[in-house]
C-alpha cells in the first residue's frame, strides 16, 4: 500500500513577498514562452525563476540555467522569501472553478503530502496510467539534481467510498485559510495548513490512513514521479544518517476520485503528412472501422466535442473533420478487434485506444510515428483542431476529436497494470505550483 507522510513544506513568507498571486504560477509544462516571460516580470520572486528557468545571453553552458535556478533558491530560503513550517503537516487544497466554456461551476478539495516513492510494477501502491516522454523527464532531472527540490506536485487520486476522508476535508475548509487567491484562470485556489501536532492532529494521521489504504494512481505528473524516482536512487548511492531521508519521497497532492467531481479535458489530434489526395480519401476509408455521420459544418462538429458539452466520453465516438468536411464517427466494435493492443479490457475500449487504430489503419501512423511528434500534434481546443486543418496550419491535414476519458475508465486501466498514450488526459484545473514546496536537502 502507498504511505504518505506529512512534512514541513517551504512556504512564501507573505509579509516578505505580499500579494501571493504575484509569485505563484501553473505548472511548467503548461506555460508558454509569452507567459512564462509575463509570470517572471510580475515579480523577481515569482516560481517561474526557479521552477522554469530560462537560457540568458551570457550563459557559457544550456545547464546554466539550472545552476542559476538553484542559486535563486538557496538565496530565497537564506533571505526569508521561503520559510520552512515550523512542525510536519498536511495541507488541504481547494479549487473552485468554471468548466472551461460552460457555466458550470464545480469545486474540488484534496491535500498535499508526502507519497513515498516506489518502482511502478504488478500490485504497486503507486500506479501509473500515462506513457512518458524522455525529454521532460531530462529537464526536471536537471532542475531537481541542482535545487534538491520539489516545486510542484504530482497529482494522485485514491478511492475512499465511505466519503470519511470528503467530510474531513470539508471540515478543515470551515475554517479560515492560510491563504485564497483568484489565479490568471479564474480558478479561485485555498489552502489551509493541518500541523500533525496541533489540536485536530488525527486529522493528519486519518487522512494519510484513508488515502493510502488502497493504490494512488498518478493523474498528473508522471514526468515529475519518474524524475524523483531517478534522483532518489542517484542519492541513495552516498550515505545517509536519516532512516527515511526527504529523497525518498515526493511532493503529492490527493484527490478522492468517487465523490469528488473531477474534469477531465480531452487533447484532440491533428494529423499532418497525408496529402491532399489523403486527407480526401480518409472520410470514406473511415468506413472501414465507423459507423459515419457527415457533418459539413466545422464549427458544429467542434462544439460537439467543447469542453461546454460536457460528454461523458468512453462510447466510442469520435469527431473527424478534414478540408473535404468532416463526420461524427462510432465504432464498430467487431471492426476493431483484429487490431486492438493486448493488454487490459479497460484500455482496450478507451476512445483513445480505438484512436490509434485508426490512425495506424487510415493513415499509416503507428505508435513511434505518434511519439517522434513529426505526424500528429495536439490541441486542447476542438475549435482549435478543427481551423488549424482549415486553415492548413503547419501543415495540417485532417483532425481527430475526442471526448474526454472518464476517471473511472483511467483507474481501471492503471488497476490492469496498462497505461494510456501520451497526452490521452488532461485534468483541469491544474494545481499550482508555488503554494507548497518540498524540500529535499536540508
Amino acid at each position: 500500500m502507498p504511505e504518505i507522510r506529512p512534512f514541513r513544506a517551504l512556504r512564501y513568507d507573505l509579509e516578505v513577498v505580499g500579494d501571493p498571486g504575484r509569485v505563484v504560477a501553473p505548472p511548467y509544462d503548461v506555460i508558454t514562452p509569452d507567459l512564462r516571460a509575463a509570470l517572471a516580470a510580475r515579480s523577481p520572486r515569482n516560481v517561474v525563476h526557479i521552477d522554469l528557468p530560462v537560457a540568458e545571453p551570457a550563459d557559457a553552458d544550456p545547464d546554466d540555467r539550472y545552476r542559476r535556478a538553484a542559486r535563486l533558491y538557496v538565496q530565497w530560503r537564506g533571505d526569508g522569501t521561503l520559510r520552512k513550517d515550523p512542525r510536519p503537516g498536511l495541507y488541504v487544497y481547494e479549487q473552485t472553478y468554471a468548466v472551461p466554456g460552460s457555466s458550470v461551476v464545480r469545486m474540488q478539495r484534496g491535500f498535499l503530502g508526502r507519497l513515498r516513492l516506489e518502482p511502478f510494477g504488478p500490485g504497486g501502491g503507486v500506479l501509473p496510467h500515462e506513457r512518458t516522454l524522455a525529454g521532460p523527464k531530462e529537464d526536471r532531472h536537471k532542475l531537481m539534481r541542482a535545487t534538491g527540490a520539489n516545486f510542484s506536485p504530482i497529482v494522485g487520486l485514491y478511492a475512499d467510498p465511505s466519503g470519511r476522508s470528503a467530510a474531513i476535508l470539508a471540515r478543515v475548509a470551515s475554517t479560515p485559510a492560510v491563504l485564497d487567491i483568484t489565479d490568471d484562470d479564474g480558478v479561485r485556489q485555498r489552502l489551509w495548513v493541518v500541523a500533525g501536532d496541533a489540536p485536530g492532529a488525527p486529522i493528519v494521521e486519518e487522512l494519510a490512513m484513508l488515502a493510502g489504504a488502497g493504490p494512488v494512481t498518478i493523474a498528473d505528473g508522471h514526468h515529475r514521479y519518474e524524475t524523483a524516482l531517478r534522483y532518489r536512487d542517484e542519492r541513495r548511492v552516498m550515505p545517509s544518517t536519516e532512516a527515511d531521508p526527504a529523497y525518498d519521497f515526493v511532493l503529492a497532492l490527493f484527490f478522492e476520485c468517487t465523490r469528488e467531481p473531477l474534469t477531465v479535458l480531452a487533447t484532440h489530434r491533428i494529423v499532418r503528412g497525408l496529402g491532399e489526395a489523403g486527407a480526401s480519401d480518409l472520410l470514406a476509408a473511415a468506413g472501414s472501422l465507423f459507423d459515419i455521420e457527415p457533418i459539413d459544418d466545422g464549427a458544429a462538429l467542434a462544439a460537439a466535442f467543447a469542453p461546454a458539452a460536457l460528454a461523458p466520453g468512453g462510447d466510442g465516438r469520435l469527431g473527424l473533420w478534414t478540408r473535404s468536411g468532416g463526420a461524427m464517427l462510432r465504432a464498430r466494435g467487431g471492426a476493431f478487434e483484429p487490431y486492438l493492443p493486448s493488454g487490459g479490457a479497460a484500455q482496450r475500449r478507451l476512445d483513445v485506444t480505438l484512436l490509434q487504430v485508426a490512425l495506424e489503419r487510415l493513415c499509416r501512423i503507428d505508435a513511434a510515428a505518434v511519439a517522434s511528434g513529426e505526424r500528429v500534434a495536439y490541441a486542447k481546443s476542438s475549435a482549435e483542431a478543427v481551423a488549424a486543418v482549415t486553415g492548413g496550419v503547419g501543415g495540417a491535414d485532417a483532425a481527430f476529436l475526442l471526448d474526454p476519458v472518464p476517471v473511472a475508465d483511467i483507474m481501471a486501466v492503471a488497476a490492469e497494470g496498462d497505461v494510456m498514450p501520451q497526452k490521452s488526459t488532461y485534468f483541469y484545473p491544474k494545481a499550482v505550483t508555488g503554494l507548497v514546496l518540498n524540500a529535499l536537502e536540508w
